[in-house]
């Protein structure tokens, strides 16, 4: 009779059966670290007090004894760290982020990967989306057993349903298989020399260039050279270990991704996309490239005993070539469906005209139309990205939620807890004045004292309570309700008469990476423009539009916006609530923030 397939379960049994060679090999790593480090230690010191004491078989016996004790007990607790606490701290060292069901993209991740986790025979699998613009896709096992899939808000962007589709499968084979809990467990390990080597590292300058008290310039926490070398050494161990692990079962993967999702060339065009768009992800070392559908410096493997050892993926071409023949095409033939495609995507964009366009345009097809009369009652702009859609958010407000976008420096291992919204943060019982944060969205590190929206925050909290159900969800400029619609998978709130929008901050990078919409003639003049005008004087901070100066009320909260750069990557003026972390964007202004991000980025 034909075997039966194993479940789930019994896989994950089986993989935790087999973590006990895994343990096996830490002690022995242990055995011959500590080991080899204690010898040199005693031939250094046999040199000045004599070496009688080495000669003795007894001495031998006792020392071979307490390197097994040492090991065992130095893996046992490495080990068990591993396992409790690795795969949350992978996730917090790559920012993963719980999918937004308000977004259209997050949601239709949540939805496929549903889809296939079922068709799969999968238990409950967790979700996470990485602020990344790379295409990539990781499976782990969390610390309470339960399987999850982390994909880059990249892929969410530049992938089509069926290769979102292909890249779910792909890693809900991994769990499939057993392999996300071994990899899981392998890189987790690592994790110890990520924190060892995070130690080495000096201590972190705030943004004025000053040093935390207590330290000395140009000096680390730990700096012994001996020891930077037992790191070094130990992470090259790992890395072997994780190569050892994962290089075939890509090949294995991939074939089970297609008896799930059907479609072998879906994944090979996500395959090449990936390998084509990529770049590291996250803060993290390479020991967690093992986890990646594609190794994540994007380099070519070759197929040469050293490209077998010192990598963790097989070479591109021969997976594209097996996938390519699943579907009995070559890889040149996947490489041009993915030429075809992205062109068809292209020409598909909707056109964004600028608001002098639209009024004008306006304008001729209605020419009693004045613009301070019955704003309310004007047509909706031509052009907008999408028709406005109510999305029922409580009190009239737009729909969405506080900003998870600060980080608490603590003590622990992990280094950083969070993310927080302002008030999640200002609650923390660790959180003073002198702790150092980090806000995530303008990639800004230092003491909480020298952020502006902390201080905004603790001088008069009375000043957040909501508005008046009258006053809420007004334009600041228009004072005209606020529409509640989505841009490019965003929910945004957004003025008919003017197109201002208000965005919430932490998404404003989900716009960024997303590419549903061009932009007309004018629009990309007036970026232009704007481009030649901070070349000439890049000191000088000017608006867009240098007529709406003026400090606003925030549409969410009631406290006063303040003129501030979108980040301290590209210095583009918006008017910001330090309240509430939303932004409000005046008529062209997230367009030609976008135009200006996108012709710096590679298509």
């Amino acid at each position: 009779m034909p075997a039966v397939a194993r479940d789930f379960y019994e896989i994950q049994k089986s993989q935790r059966a087999k973590s006990f060679f895994l343990f096996i090999a830490v002690i022995a790593f242990y055995f011959a670290a500590l080991g080899f480090i204690a010898l040199i230690f005693l031939l250094v010191v046999s040199l000045f007090f004599g070496g009688g004491m080495l000669a003795s078989s007894a001495f031998w016996f006792r020392f071979f004894v307490i390197d097994l004790a040492a090991a065992t007990v130095s893996g046992g607790l490495h080990f068990l760290d591993a396992k409790r606490n690795g795969p949350r701290y992978i996730l917090k060292r790559l920012q993963a982020a719980i999918p937004d069901p308000n977004d259209r993209y997050h949601k239709q991740f949540l939805d496929t990967l549903d889809e296939i986790r079922i068709a799969a025979g999968l238990p409950r699998v967790n979700a996470y989306v990485l602020p990344s613009f790379a295409i990539n896709s990781l499976a782990l096992v969390e610390e309470d057993r339960t399987p999850a899939v982390a994909v880059t808000e990249g892929l969410l962007a530049d992938g089509t349903r069926d290769e979102l589709q292909a890249v779910a499968a792909h890693e809900l084979a991994h769990i499939a298989r057993g392999d996300a809990f071994t990899l899981t467990l392998v890189c987790s390990l690592a994790n110890i020399f990520e924190k060892l080597c995070e130690a080495l590292e000096p201590e972190d300058d705030d943004f004025r260039g000053t040093r935390s008290p207590g330290s000395s310039s140009g000096t680390s926490r730990i700096s012994p050279a001996f020891f930077y070398f037992a790191v070094s050494l130990s992470a090259l161990i790992m890395h072997l270990l994780s190569t050892l692990v994962s290089r075939e079962r890509e090949l294995l993967a991939d074939a089970a991704a297609v008896e799930f999702c059907r479609s072998p060339d879906s994944l090979a065009r996500i395959i090449y996309k990936a390998q084509v768009k990529n770049s590291f992800i996250g803060n993290f070392s390479m020991t967690y490239a093992p986890l990646f559908i594609v190794p994540p410096d994007s380099r070519d493997i070759p197929d040469t005993p050293a490209g077998r050892i010192f990598n963790t993926h097989p070479p591109f071409m021969k997976r594209l070539g097996l996938l390519a023949a699943m579907a009995a095409k070559t890889p040149e033939e996947i490489i041009a469906e993915v030429r075809e495609s992205e062109a068809q995507r292209e020409q598909a964009r909707g056109v964004i005209h600028s608001f002098d366009e639209i009024r004008k345009r306006q304008l001729e097809l209605f020419p009693d139309l004045k613009r301070e009369a019955n704003a309310e009652a004007a047509p909706a702009p031509i052009g907008a990205a999408e028709a406005p859609s109510p999305l029922n958010a409580p009190g009239g407000g737009p729909a969405v939620s506080g900003s998870h976008i600060w980080l608490l420096a603590t003590n622990l291992p992990e280094r950083w807890e969070g993310p927080f919204t302002m008030s999640e943060l200002l609650s923390n019982p660790r959180f003073t004045l002198l702790s150092r944060i980090k806000n995530t969205q303008e990639r800004i590190e230092a003491k909480a004292r020298e952020f502006p929206q902390v201080r905004v925050a603790l001088h008069d909290p009375a000043a957040n309570k909501p508005l008046a159900s009258g006053r809420r969800n007004l334009c600041p400029r228009c004072h005209v309700a606020l529409s509640e619609t989505y841009y490019e998978g965003v929910p945004v709130g957004f003025c008919t008469s003017c197109t201002g929008k208000l965005v919430e901050m932490a998404t404003v990078d989900r716009i960024i990476v997303r590419r549903e919409v061009a932009f007309s003639d004018d629009l990309l003049a007036k970026a232009q423009a704007f481009r030649n005008r901070v070349q000439l004087n890049p000191v000088e901070r000017r608006k867009i539009n240098d007529s709406l100066t003026e400090r606003i009320p925030c549409p969410y909260c009631g406290y006063g916006m303040v003129a501030r750069p979108y980040n301290y990557e590209y210095f583009v003026p918006v008017d910001k609530c330090l309240a509430c972390s939303r932004i409000w964007f005046d008529a062209d202004e997230l367009e030609i923030l976008q135009i200006l991000i996108e012709e710096q980025q590679p298509a």
